[in-house]
This record gives structure tokens, sequence and C-alpha cells, in this order.
């Protein structure tokens, strides 16, 4: 069986930076087959994420990156599905700061890849969201998962910590607007859209953002 099962969880619970909270909606992505799957991010609540991976194999939890509303349920749901937690390690000082006494099991590098059957997800580095951002793109079924990269009609947000929004820039320039238009972006938080939509709307929301 083709590994191109993808399920959405979305969950909700509070993004804390900068003394600021705000109340999100996050997107879980789970990847792979009725056998065995990826998560990526585990935010806020862990049973719907476990309800979502079901009798399946875990194989890996992938952070995008380190907010809190992407890693605060992580530790718990790799206890529960006996799955290491793999983060760029540029992120450490997000992730230390939710979960100080346990350190992800995995480094994501630009340029690696994850692996199952017929599935590879090739880490993209794109920071500018945070140092570490980790934008996941699987070719083959033409999509790429991006965090809080890029989103339905722009960037992610930046003006705080860690966050730069010339480096997010340059990061979707030259690692997401280059993938083929037909890609279906599986976005952190919101609706999905493709790499063709955004790269015609670019210089829009570059000037609305500078």
């Amino acid at each position: 069986m083709a590994t191109k099962r993808v399920d959405r969880v979305v969950t909700r619970g509070i993004f804390s930076l900068d003394g600021e909270d705000f109340e999100v909606d996050n997107n879980i992505w789970i990847v792979g087959d009725d056998h065995a799957c990826f998560v990526i991010d585990a935010a806020h609540e862990v049973d719907p994420i476990v309800e979502g991976v079901g009798d399946r194999q875990a194989l890996m939890i992938l952070c995008t990156h380190g907010h809190n509303d992407h890693i605060n349920a992580a530790v718990k749901l790799a206890d529960i599905l006996h799955a290491p937690v793999a983060l760029h390690p540029a992120d450490r000082m997000l992730w230390d700061a939710v979960h100080p006494r346990r350190a992800p099991e995995v480094e994501l590098e630009h340029g690696g890849a994850i692996e199952y059957k017929d599935l590879t997800l090739t880490m993209l580095h794109t920071p500018g969201h945070s140092p570490g951002g980790i934008s996941f793109h699987d070719q083959a079924n033409k999509r790429v998962f991006s965090g809080d990269t890029l989103f339905k009609g722009g960037p992610g947000a930046t003006g705080r910590s860690f966050s730069d929004f010339s480096t997010l820039v340059e990061s979707i320039r030259t690692r997401l607007l280059t993938l083929p238009a037909d890609t279906v972006v599986h976005t952190g938080h919101g609706e999905s859209t493709r790499i063709g939509d955004e790269a015609a709307n670019i210089d829009e929301w570059i000037s609305r953002g500078s």
C-alpha cells in the first residue's frame, strides 16, 4: 500500500511568547499509511492526536519548530506512543523553556531525509519565524508541511524574539517557492494552500510585511 495517507487533527490551546498569550488552533499532520505514521507537531492536547494515530505505529514526532504551541504535548505524546521526538537544534532554547528536563532524541538538519516504505520526507531548513524552523517536503506526493513558515495568504509571524522577517522571506523564496507550483502546502494553522498561489502573491505580502 502506498504511503499517501494524511490525516489532520486540530487542537486548541495557548501560544505564549514574550509575555503575551494567544488562543490558537493548531494543525497536527499524521503522515504514513494504515500501519505506521509520522506525527508532525504535537500541540496542546494529547488525546486527539493519539486517537488520530489509532492502532498504527508512530515512527517519530517531527517538530516544525520550537514554539510552545507546537511542542507542548510532545513529551507526553512521545511516552504514550513510544516514539522519539525530532527538532532542529537551533530551536533548543524554545524547547528547553517548555521541557527543561527532557531533550529531543533526534536532531533535524537541512537536506536530511526521513523514510518509511516509499515515503520520503526531506528536511528543508526554513528559518525566520524561528531559527530552527523546518519544512518537510514529500516530493513524490507533491506536498510540503510548512509549520508556521508559510500560510495561505503569506508568511508566518515575525517581530518577536528569535524571529526575523527578511530571513523568513529568504527561506520562503529559496526553499519553498522553488518547489513545483502544484505542491500542496499543509500549514501549522488554518487552511492548506499551493505553492503557485503563494508565489503569485509574494510581492503583495512582502510589501505588507516590510
